[in-house]
């Protein structure tokens, strides 16, 4: 009979944590996007050899100020001031993923957070009602992490306790979105209503959308 070979050791438990150092614009992006400057550090000693990291970035609106023109802004999210401490949930904002290379210690690396104009979702009907100050970002992590020896290998799963806080400064927020539309903002229509309107612009020769509003709000008969 052949004598049984060694037992195998269960892998060390990894302890990663998650920080975020910094929050900036990426005005190159293709899209309005912020980046989220963060650091994984491993406390165990055990060597990462990669990490598969998923992370789910919250808005949590109750944990910043708001004067009354801001206040004006959400009302139809969040209702009165009276009532914000009972209707004035987090906010989902985005689903992120990025693979992280090995490393033994800690390592620094980029979260890219897309932001948009779409104000029918209320994250950012949020963020663009608001004129200064910071949004208080909660990042929920989960994913795997790849470890083991020479000839080996292990995956554990990063628990689902992992987290880490973040301030997103409206300005970097506003920096961000004016590298792709510049003093604009975004507002959706019926198709019918754009047929409408595309049709009254090209009657009265008007050379943009602005035009086109600015004269329908001001009145102006539409003669020919």
């Amino acid at each position: 009979m052949t004598a049984p070979g060694p037992a195998s050791r269960p892998a060390a438990p990894v302890d990663v944590d998650f920080t975020c150092s910094d929050v900036v614009a990426d005005r190159y992006a293709a899209g309005p996007t912020v980046v989220l400057r963060m650091r994984a550090e491993e406390r165990s000693g055990v060597r990462v050899h990669a990490l598969a990291l998923r992370c789910q970035v919250r808005i949590e609106p109750l944990r910043r100020s708001y004067d009354d023109r801001e206040a004006a802004r959400v009302v139809d999210l969040f209702g009165d001031r009276p009532r914000w401490g009972r209707t004035m949930q987090p906010l989902q904002l985005a689903f992120l993923a990025q693979v992280l290379p090995g490393f033994t210690g800690e390592c620094s690396f980029d979260l890219a957070l897309p932001v948009s104009y779409d104000v029918d979702v209320a994250a950012h009907k949020f963020l663009a009602g608001l004129d200064q100050g910071e949004v208080p970002l909660l990042l929920l992590f989960s994913g795997q992490v790849f470890t083991g020896g020479p000839g080996s290998i292990a995956v554990q799963p990063v628990p689902w306790h992992k987290e880490a806080t973040a301030r997103l400064p409206v300005a970097v927020w506003r920096e961000a979105m004016d590298a792709h539309f510049p003093d604009q903002a975004w507002l959706r229509v019926h198709r019918s209503t754009y047929d409408r309107l595309a049709e009254y612009r090209g009657r009265h020769g008007l050379l943009g959308w602005d035009d086109v509003v600015a004269r329908l709000l001001d009145g102006e008969p539409d003669g020919p």
